[in-house]
């Protein structure tokens, strides 16, 4: 049975108290355009309780679900009624020109080489199918970025190989791949950023370490065990989400250019 709103799951009650995951999904849509009648391929990285799965899903489309990590796959299932793929980096267990579009959240930071998954996100589409690639934006002039590594919430607290990708840097990535660059947005600039790092701050050095070490790459709950775990903490971040969600919106102030996290919409070259 597939959820709605009504349900009440702790995915979506997660989701609507998560700033910068709704920042991202709200980005992302904007590029995605209507993909009604297409075959679609959502793929993540660990970072993923089902949630924007169920929300890429209300977009219209008929919708495929793979993580590269393969973590709480199970959950992840039976949150969306339907099978979450375990996807090797290399190797998609899916037919060449299988889809109409590829959307990858947060998945290349993790990757030692972005290249081998870029070409097997190509080979999985079919000609004129587009790639929607969401990273961290790595730009170590980011004030932001800064801050977080000056108290410790370097890269590889949260499971990354590198920090991130300025937009000219995915763009390339991009090219190299065999995709032609469509489009490009962000999300999340200062002030959502600083009320994530307290939130992950509080859970990864904090909360996890007070129930054992916090997993590598683990910056938030991802199952209905950890939440349970950390419930009380969670009810209180609840209280507090309004007054966090105001300081979020002093971003409006802020430049693009300060987005901590980059988004380019790519379409599949022929060559």
């Amino acid at each position: 049975m597939k959820s709605t709103p009504e349900t009440a799951d702790w995915q979506l009650q997660m989701f609507r108290r998560s700033l910068k995951k709704q920042l991202k999904l709200e980005a992302m849509l904007a590029l995605l355009g209507d993909v009604t009648g297409k075959q679609c391929l959502l793929v993540t990285c660990g970072d993923n309780n089902g949630a924007l799965n169920y929300y890429f899903r209300a977009q219209g489309g008929e919708w495929t679900w793979g993580d590269v990590i393969g973590d709480n796959l199970a959950e992840m299932a039976a949150f969306l009624g339907e099978p979450v793929h375990e996807l090797s980096e290399a190797a998609f267990p899916f037919a060449d020109g299988q889809f109409d579009g590829v959307v990858a959240i947060d998945v290349l930071e993790h990757l030692v080489e972005d290249q081998p998954f870029l070409r097997e996100v190509r080979r999985v589409l079919r000609p004129q199918g587009f790639a929607l690639v969401t990273v961290p934006n790595g730009d170590p002039r980011l004030l932001a970025n800064r801050i977080k590594w000056q108290v410790g919430m370097t890269p590889e607290i949260y499971g990354h190989t590198r920090a991130g990708y300025t937009l000219v840097e995915l763009r390339h990535s991009l090219s190299q791949g065999g995709f032609i660059p469509q489009a490009e947005g962000g999300y999340s600039r200062f002030f959502t950023e600083m009320m994530e790092l307290i939130i992950n701050f509080g859970y990864v050095f904090v909360l996890a370490r007070k129930k054992g070490k916090a997993a590598e790459g683990q910056i938030a709950p991802t199952s209905g065990r950890e939440l349970k775990t950390h419930g009380l903490a969670y009810r209180l971040y609840s209280l507090a989400y309004p007054f966090m969600r105001l300081i979020s919106r002093l971003d409006t102030l802020l430049s693009p250019s300060g987005d901590n996290a980059v988004i380019v919409l790519g379409v599949r070259s022929e060559e």
